[in-house]
């Protein structure tokens, strides 16, 4: 299954500066316990902003730079359609974690969102969702994470 996660502001943003606009534990533990044992999918700029693979979990980096060394449970695929046949041959989830080009080239492929509610406006935010993004899907589940977080799920409806 392929699945877009992420944390988003109220207007949509997930992004300030090449960095996540805020830090919160809480949701930084459910990203790490929800992705761990899967593959995640990022691109170049989010690899460079983590700046090293993220245990127990293939890091795949989508991107057409090749100075970008693979390296043990990291490989880089240059195109969308690489990932989407590579991650056919996986045993496990594909998780598109951003950031924002990522998640838009991904949008027809995604089957669910796991989305976090970041209650604040972040000012200067310069990257954000897809507009539309959670077209055609339902929210089919939700919980609190703690410091007034909240996680929802969404499906294909």
């Amino acid at each position: 299954m392929i699945i877009g996660i992420a944390a988003v502001d109220r207007k949509g943003a997930i992004g300030k500066g090449g960095k996540l606009p805020w830090h919160y534990s809480v949701d930084m533990k459910f990203f790490r316990e929800t992705t761990t044992g899967h593959a995640v999918v990022m691109g170049r700029k989010t690899w460079l902003t983590i700046g090293k693979p993220l245990k127990n979990r293939l890091n795949i980096v989508l991107s057409r730079d090749s100075n970008i060394e693979p390296e043990e449970s990291l490989i880089v695929l240059s195109d969308v359609d690489s990932v989407i046949s590579f991650g056919e041959s996986l045993a496990t989830d594909l998780f598109v974690i951003g950031g924002a080009q990522v998640y838009e080239a991904f949008l027809p492929h995604i089957e669910q969102w796991i989305i976090t509610e970041v209650p604040v406006t972040v000012s200067g935010a310069d990257a954000f969702m897809p507009k539309g993004y959670l077209d055609g899907f339902k929210a089919v589940d939700a919980k609190p994470l703690g410091d007034d977080l909240v996680v929802k799920y969404f499906g294909r409806g």
